[in-house]
Formats: structure tokens, C-alpha cells, sequence
């Protein structure tokens, strides 16, 4: 199949973009910068939507670039890079002579709101309580299309775990120097996914033709604790990990919104990707990071 994905160039991009090739795929890529085999975001807003099967957003400015205050302006970036892209995609989409037999976006699991006791599946309520869950309700009205000539899914994503980017990035060397531990409480629940599985439930979204609507995209063992993945991540590093990383310390470097994210949880079940017939390569976090830190 003919692939369009947008923001392909990150890091589940490219983990994406490895595996549609490895089974046969053609990718074109949507960017800022005009490279060969690649289509920019003006290219695409003036010529429209080029032929392609299915179409895939991934783009967004990373919520914790630690680069960047948590202000108004980054605010503005971090809603903006998500729901001008999509509303883009969408609407060429409408446009196209030929549309794509499918649409994918992928959103977040901060959909669901912070609970100790609640479990979210597909189809719990949610997105209407902070800054977050409010963007995700946005986004993934953005990316609605009318009719159903194009089958759409999206895939809310837990947090992304992989060799060479993504959370592990920012946490190996404290942890590789016996400093990493739980954050706050330890007690909130970690949604998490190994990237693998991400560009494998994407992958499955696009080559199965039944497979619609919402996909949580979190591995299976969903009862994961903060303090639990700390210890998992040191036990595979080989590392003590009990130093915890206390809460006003993260509200000081990242903001009291977006500390939320790190401080309170959600245990999220992927009930209906699991129902699709998608097989994870990492159900469990034991052997999804000895994967990552070997």
C-alpha cells in the first residue's frame, strides 16, 4: 500500500516508517523540510493530498521538550502542531478525487482522567477536565471526516517506550547511575507502550480492513505503578532505584499542567485492540525493557 504519514520523521515515525517499508509498503513522508521522498505541509495545504491508500498523522511538538517554559506561547505551539496538521490531513482527504481507504491518528491516553481506582477502556468517558484532555477531544474532532468512504481510527497512546528516544531517553542516565525513582507518590498508574507495539497496532490499523474507531495503544499489563516501572527499569539496568523525584521538584522544572502528567496516572486496558486480533510483541514491561537498555 501507498502510505502518507505526517510527522514522520520523529521518533515513532521512523520506528513506523522502518516497519510499513520492511513489509512492503510505499512511505511518503509529510515534513517542514522538503527532502527527496518527502512532501512539506505547504506542499500539501496548495497541491492537495497526494494518491495514497492510507493516511497517518503523527505530528506534534513534544509536550516536554525541557527546552521550553510551560507558557502560553508553548501552549499555543503544542495545540497548534496537532490540530492544524490534522484539520490539513482532513481536509485533503475531503478534497482528494480519490480518497485513502483509511485515516489513522494517533492521540494520548491523557484523554482519561487521573484516577488510583477507575479503568479506562475504549469506550470510557473522558476529555473534558484539563488542558490535555481538552486537546485530545479537540484533536480527534479535527481528524473526523464525513461519510464513510475512508475507515477511521485513532490510537491513544500510553507512553512511548523505545531504544534512542522517546521517556527512556530522558530517564537512563540518572537511572544507569543509581539515581533514577519513582516520581511523586509512585503510586499513579503508568500507561506505557513499547514502540514496537505502537508502529505494530498502527501497522495493524492500516492492513486490516475491520479494524475501527478508537484503539488504546498501551500494552496489556495496564496495573503498572510508577514506582513499579522504576523498579522494573532499574532491576534491567542493574541499578538500586529508590531514589523518588519529589513532586514539587517537577512542578518547579516542568509546570504545575504539565507535571500533572507525570504526578497522576491512568490505568488504561486495551480491551478493543486486543479484541481486533493485534498481538503484542511486549504485553510485559520486564522484557520490554531489558529490549530497550541491552
Amino acid at each position: 500500500m501507498r502510505v502518507l504519514v505526517g510527522g514522520g520523521t520523529g521518533f515513532v515515525g521512523t520506528a513506523l516508517t522502518q516497519l510499513l517499508k520492511a513489509r512492503g509498503h510505499e512511505v511518503t513522508l509529510v515534513s517542514r523540510q522538503p527532502r527527496p521522498g518527502r512532501i512539506t505541509w505547504d506542499e500539501l495545504a496548495r497541491s492537495g493530498l497526494p494518491s495514497c491508500d492510507v493516511a497517518v498523522n503523527l505530528a506534534g511538538e513534544n509536550i516536554f521538550n525541557p527546552l521550553r517554559r510551560w507558557n502560553e506561547a508553548f501552549q499555543k505551539d503544542v495545540l497548534s502542531s496537532r490540530l492544524e496538521t490534522t484539520q490539513m490531513l482532513a481536509k485533503a482527504i475531503t478534497k482528494a478525487p480519490q480518497p485513502p481507504k483509511a485515516w489513522i491518528l494517533v492521540t494520548g491516553v491523557a484523554y482519561y482522567r487521573p484516577s488510583l481506582t477507575a479503568e479506562y477502556d475504549e469506550d470510557s468517558p473522558g476529555g473534558d477536565f484539563d488542558f490535555f484532555s481538552n486537546l485530545v477531544t479537540k484533536w480527534e474532532a479535527a481528524a473526523r471526516l464525513p461519510g464513510d468512504s475512508t475507515r477511521q481510527v485513532v490510537v491513544r497512546s500510553g507512553v512511548v517506550l523505545g531504544r534512542g528516544g522517546g521517556a527512556i531517553s530522558h530517564m537512563i542516565l540518572p537511572f544507569r547511575l543509581g539515581l533514577g525513582g519513582p516520581i511523586g507518590s509512585g503510586n499513579q498508574f503508568f500507561p506505557w507502550i513499547h514502540i514496537q507495539d505502537l508502529a505494530g497496532i498502527l501497522t495493524h490499523a492500516l492492513e486490516v480492513n475491520h479494524v475501527q474507531g478508537i484503539l488504546n495503544g498501551v500494552a496489556p499489563a495496564s496495573t503498572t505503578t510508577n514506582a513499579e516501572f522504576a523498579q522494573a527499569l532499574g532491576t534491567a539496568l542493574g541499578r538500586p532505584a529508590f531514589i523518588p523525584l519529589p513532586a514539587t521538584v517537577v512542578r518547579a522544572v516542568f509546570g504545575r499542567e504539565r507535571a500533572i502528567m507525570l504526578l497522576e496516572g491512568q490505568k488504561v486496558v486495551p480491551r478493543r485492540t486486543l479484541a481486533t486480533g493485534y498481538q503484542y510483541s511486549f504485553p510485559e514491561l520486564g522484557a520490554a525493557l531489558k529490549e530497550i537498555v541491552a
